[in-house]
């Protein structure tokens, strides 16, 4: 906007900047912008996702390519939220606990995460968990790849840093030193070299080859909440703690240089950097974001501007500069704020916090000229008054918005639907078994196409059953061929023969040989001990004239005769279901 110039000479050369939405086509990239962060600012809020089951938002991480945007929730779920149009995409339980720390590593490839117990887990990028280690007994609040991702470095509440090798999953190296609880632990994106923040309000830095403490900086007098590398440049550091004010360090100077103030009645919770601009550091508080430009003090009225330790004579003695922020969002959440992060192109900040929502946040556009007056810059009733926020069509649209998460929600369990688990005849394909509801009363099997009618039972003309198709019942098999064939595969031979002879086999008589004709039925009588009652062995399914209540599953037993059967895979749409019995989720869509 600011260089949109004519391209041909002679053009006018006035106005170069205009707040008409004709000029959204002109707007560039912040990569585009390096020496203009503050067109990177993000003023404006795009939208505000929520759960159904709402529970505190953790860490925010959005995927290296920048689609989407992936966050840990107290219930230790993973919830995937599109980042173009902010929909809900998909959610998985991906921890037992909370979901403390989550971070990708530098190729890529990989996201570790931990969790209030101390466990860690590896990730592929489509979700799939490959490892699962025990870091530490107490909870995990951050973690850190090495420039090369060969090892990994965790902060936990056992004042305790454990440096891990990312391919073994092993411990490598413990560093002790705090005398609190850690809360904070970065690694340098290109040199050897960890910070950590504990509970002990001193911030330190660390070798991770020797393990040695280099030095510790007393600039905080409460709890540090977050340390963090400049990723661009790599020559600052920036802390927050549980107080008004952040400070960034300069690592070749090794002191502090800026002070950011303005936090007035809320504590520092998150800060992030650009991922563009070096130069433009946002903080996040009980509520409110703040957006500073370290290289321009915004002082307000009647308040001395300081002098930046670079322009002074001696830059070693000279008081840090305080910095002012250059815009304020005071109305951001309705809790503190937990976590921040940059879209990897820089045109987007997303927010997690403690009021269960994530909001995203972006720059204004030509011709949004009420953005300063939103209720998340005024409030609700200031705004309200302004007539930039209607409550009641805002909390229709709210409604829309949630009934439109149900409804993807539900897509996306269709999308996983099981195939039926009606139990059927084995090698019956299509022929299910009876059904029982919950009165315990079962349905007769139905055939296609008969209706309700029980299966009538099979009727042969002159009582004996018809030969099988294939056998010539003048020539019967040679069972010589027959003990052959059998000893060949390994099997016990048939007992012999005699001469006119038919072999007796309890139960059954070989395919293709018709029964003498002394047999009642024409079918040989059962094995001697068994008589007419049910069989040794439970059929599936087939529990004969029993009750219903015997009619139920029972596990199968030990013996020889049991059949066993692969249990079926869980659904997600009877789990679902199992949900709307307890009377959650049952909203019409």
């Amino acid at each position: 906007m600011r260089n949109r110039q004519p391209r041909f000479k002679g053009g006018y050369q006035g106005e170069m900047e205009r707040p008409s939405p004709s000029y959204i086509v002109d707007i560039l990239p912040p990569l585009a912008r390096l020496s203009n962060p503050a067109d990177s600012i993000p003023t404006k809020h795009l939208h505000a996702s929520l759960n159904k089951n709402r529970h505190p938002v953790n860490f925010v991480r959005w995927t290296p390519e920048g689609r989407r945007l992936l966050t840990g929730s107290a219930s230790g779920e993973f919830t995937l939220w599109n980042g173009t149009g902010f929909n809900f995409e998909t959610i998985m339980q991906a921890h037992d606990a909370s979901i403390r720390a989550l971070t990708y590593s530098h190729n890529d490839e990989w996201l570790v995460s931990a969790d209030h117990e101390g466990i860690i887990k590896y990730w592929q990028t489509n979700f799939n968990n490959v490892k699962v280690i025990q870091g530490h007994n107490d909870a995990i609040r951050d973690i850190a790849f090495s420039p090369n991702d060969s090892k990994f470095v965790t902060a936990s509440d056992d004042s305790t840093l454990k440096i891990f090798d990312f391919a073994g999953g092993s411990e490598e190296k413990v560093l002790t030193g705090h005398g609190w609880e850690c809360k904070s632990v970065d690694w340098h994106p290109t040199k050897g070299l960890l910070v950590s923040g504990s509970k002990d309000h001193l911030v330190k830095l660390w070798d991770p080859r020797t393990g040695r403490c280099l030095t510790t900086l007393h600039g905080h007098k409460n709890t540090i909440t977050k340390t963090l590398f400049e990723k661009v440049r790599g020559n600052c550091l920036a802390t927050s703690a549980r107080e008004q004010s952040a400070r960034v360090f300069d690592l070749r100077m090794m002191r502090d240089i800026c002070i950011l103030k303005g936090h007035e009645k809320d504590n520092i919770t998150a800060l992030v950097f650009h991922p563009i601009h070096p130069n433009l550091l946002s903080t996040a508080g009980d509520g409110p974001i703040y957006h500073y430009l370290l290289d321009e003090p915004n002082t307000p009225p009647g308040v001395a501007t300081t002098i930046a330790p670079y322009d002074s004579p001696d830059p070693t003695t000279t008081p840090a500069q305080v910095i002012y922020p250059a815009h304020k969002i005071q109305h951001a959440h309705q809790y503190a704020v937990w976590s921040l992060d940059w879209h990897p192109l820089g045109h987007i900040l997303a927010s997690g916090s403690n009021d269960r929502s994530t909001a995203f946040w972006t720059r204004a556009r030509p011709g949004d000229v009420d953005v300063n007056d939103d209720k998340w810059h005024i409030g609700e009733a200031a705004a309200e008054a302004k007539g930039t926020w209607d409550r009641r069509g805002a909390r229709r649209h709210r409604q829309e918005e949630e009934e439109q998460e149900m409804e993807d929600e539900v897509d996306g369990l269709v999308d996983q639907k099981m195939p039926s688990k009606a139990p059927a005849f084995p090698g019956m394909p299509g022929l299910q078994l009876p059904q029982f509801g919950k009165d315990n009363t079962g349905a007769q099997p139905i055939f296609p196409g008969m209706g309700s009618a029980p299966p009538p039972p099979p009727m042969f003309g002159n009582g004996v059953p018809p030969p099988l198709p294939g056998l010539d019942p003048s020539h019967p098999p040679d069972f010589a061929k027959l003990a052959e064939m059998l000893g060949k595969a390994g099997l016990p031979p048939p007992p012999p023969i005699g001469a006119g002879q038919i072999p007796q086999i309890p139960g059954m008589l070989p395919p293709g040989l018709l029964p003498p004709p002394g047999f009642p039925g024409g079918f040989p009588p059962p094995p001697p001990g068994l008589g007419m009652g049910a069989p040794p062995f439970q059929i599936p399914g087939m529990a004969g004239g029993g009750s219903a209540s015997e009619n139920k599953e029972e596990p199968p037993s030990s013996g020889g005769g049991s059949i066993r059967r692969r249990g079926p895979l869980p659904s997600q749409e009877e789990s679902l279901q199992m949900e709307q019995r307890k009377g959650k989720y049952t909203r019409a869509r």
